[in-house]
């Protein structure tokens, strides 16, 4: 079994508002991310700064306007200090800001291959954080037309299985290129929900096709590490960090650091018999060019 690739995602300002953890500001998540790095996490999915919509807009869409300097000093601030696989998120962002922001060239950019329909609300007290978006196969051809333009990899993020059918209708007009990374989101509430069991990603592991290689995020701190536990005996790839779930267990006790995420995962894998890819080798499991 190849080794198992981590992606760290430290920013949870939408999914756990009340997180007392959550780094706030550019230098603090750079340290994050430089710290979960240096304990066995190979790519680093990004959140640079952004504002949230407040209200459906007239076109029918709630999302993310993007602050493009702040994802450069992020980006820098990371890779001052480690190399890993640099992954630009926040896939609800509006279309020509994302465009401009494959201009500072990560290694991957992630884009929703089915319709974002979220809401967080992991506290019933707090009013929701809801995101709409359509994402027609127009707007997928460009967005795959555009990476291949700036030589960015594409993460196919897959919140159910229509998003696989979109991929491979890219890969039959011949632009998108295999091998395939995409991640299946678990338990992300709204629209677009996949129960977070283990059956559920079994299901998505059995249907996955050959040229596709996944990763896991899991959204439901009840059953989070034991999916992820799955991913690894199935062959899979995981995600962690303070956006998926913040908790050390079952949702009760904040990690104090998305690095404590990190270990509790290599200790996991390491357990079951599966080492941790370096950057380098993450690289080339995903399909990127390696130095």
């Amino acid at each position: 079994m190849e080794k198992l690739v981590i992606t760290i995602t430290c920013d949870s300002t939408m999914s756990y508002p009340r997180n007392p953890h959550n780094p706030k500001g550019v230098p603090a998540q750079a340290e994050e991310y430089i710290r979960s790095v240096n304990a066995g996490a190979s790519i680093c999915h990004l959140h640079g700064p952004y504002t949230v919509d407040e209200k459906i807009q007239a076109d029918g869409t709630k999302l993310s306007d993007l602050f493009l300097p702040g994802w450069l000093e992020l980006t820098t601030l990371i890779k001052a200090k480690v190399q890993p696989v640099i992954q630009f998120g926040i896939a609800n962002g509006r279309f020509p800001q994302r465009v401009e922001l494959m201009k500072q060239r990560p290694d991957m950019m992630s884009i929703c291959f089915n319709a974002h329909d979220e809401c967080f609300q992991p506290d019933p007290n707090y009013p929701p954080v809801e995101l709409y978006g359509l994402h027609d196969r127009e707007e997928l051809e460009k967005y795959c037309l555009y990476t291949r333009q700036y030589g960015i990899k594409a993460e196919v993020e897959s919140f159910h299985y229509g998003a696989i059918w979109n991929a491979n209708k890219m890969i039959s007009k011949g632009i998108l290129d295999t091998p395939v990374w995409t991640t299946f989101f678990l338990g992300w509430a709204g629209g677009c929900w996949t129960p977070p069991t283990v059956k559920a990603l079994q299901y998505m592991h059995d249907h996955k096709p050959e040229n596709f290689n996944y990763s896991v995020s899991v959204m439901d701190p009840p059953t989070h590490w034991q999916v992820l536990t799955q991913s690894i005996l199935l062959g899979g790839h995981v995600r962690v960090g303070m956006e998926d779930s913040p908790f050390v267990d079952g949702g009760a006790t904040y990690a104090k650091s998305n690095a404590e995420l990190v270990e509790k995962i290599v200790k996991i894998s390491r357990e079951l018999g599966r080492e941790i890819a370096t950057p380098e080798e993450a690289r080339k499991i995903t399909g990127l060019p390696v130095a």
